[in-house]
């Protein structure tokens, strides 16, 4: 399974940066790396747009499949995620907040990831501090649901309060896209990204352990508190990074790692986290290369389609844990 996936995702990169409505060569591709000229139209079109969309295709589809890893280990629950528990709603509602306000601090790349860290954090706290006191898994998923119509209602009272660019600028964001990003800030994103991928294999062995179950994990000596706090900061990083600068895409972080899960028929969290970095960013090259096929004829948003593709695979998951 590895090696197929390992040999799929070359392909899967081809297939997106060929998918655009303009052709280009590899020559051109290289070129724009070594040689860059401002005035190629090639260069620039494949370093402004098709490199940064191709690696946060990559580092989304990745990011989030493992954001919703450690929620389903966490919980115990293979319909937790970032999306369905609120994680994203709290990042959202944060963002919302930053592009409809005129102070220039969240304009910043720090301040913006800041806001969504935040705001994915205490959206983790607060769906941890639930967890403990409802013992129905279903009713979590309905208390996530919940948060997040609730902070949709914030949201759609600050758009009626909110100037037509700062309109304008939440509701381009909150459609979901990978071509936010700029050429320029692709290295401030892999370096946060290498650092929760890192921590992710930190994990490994506590995650393996709360499998068994929590009692049995303190049993065997595993600090549970501090281990729930890196798990959530963890999540918040992943979720928030993703949401701050691709705006929210649904139901990825919940589907990717149950395929996994199925697809590797282990528990094992150190084939699973590579797994769902292989999947997830897979999954998201070839939806977003469906996307730019279509460009030319109509403009659908990323988060439409992973919603269409996932909604269907979380009914299944669900009717299946009910029967």
């Amino acid at each position: 399974m590895m090696f197929c996936l390992l040999c799929f995702l070359p392909i899967a990169m081809y297939l997106h940066l060929m998918a655009g409505q303009i052709e280009i060569s590899f020559d051109s591709f290289f070129d724009s790396f070594w040689n860059y000229d401002a005035k190629n139209t090639a260069h620039v079109l494949v370093r402004e747009f098709r490199i940064p969309r191709l690696f946060m295709a990559i580092f989304a589809g990745a990011g989030l499949s493992l954001s919703g890893m450690l929620m389903q280990t966490l919980f115990k629950n293979p319909l937790a995620g970032p999306y369905v528990l609120g994680i994203n709603s709290g990042a959202s509602l944060l963002i919302a907040l930053s592009l409809m306000t005129s102070v220039q601090f969240f304009q910043s790349n720090f301040g913006l990831i800041g806001t969504a860290l935040i705001g994915a954090f205490a959206a983790g706290l607060l769906m941890m501090a639930v967890a403990q006191r409802l013992k129905s898994q279903i009713s979590l998923l309905l208390v996530g649901l919940m948060f997040g119509s609730f902070t949709s209602a914030i949201v759609s009272i600050l758009e009626s309060f909110a100037g037509a660019e700062s309109l304008k600028s939440y509701t381009m964001w909150s459609m979901g896209s990978l071509q936010q990003v700029e050429f320029g800030q692709l290295g401030f994103i892999f370096l946060i990204f290498s650092v929760g991928i890192a921590a992710s294999f930190l994990l490994v062995k506590p995650l393996n352990m709360l499998v068994i179950g929590e009692k049995s994990a303190v049993l065997l000596g595993l600090p549970i508190k501090s281990i729930r706090m890196f798990i959530l900061m963890l999540t918040a990083l992943f979720a928030g990074l993703i949401t701050a600068f691709c705006g929210p895409i649904a139901f990825v972080g919940i589907a990717i790692p149950n395929l996994t899960r199925i697809l590797f028929q282990t528990s094992n969290h150190r084939y699973l986290i590579i797994g769902n970095c292989f999947i997830g960013a897979i999954f998201l090259l070839l939806t977003d290369a469906f996307i730019q096929v279509l460009e030319g004829h109509i403009s659908i948003p990323l988060n439409a389609i992973t919603s269409i593709i996932g909604a269907p695979f979380i009914v299944f998951l669900l009717m299946r844990k009910l029967r």
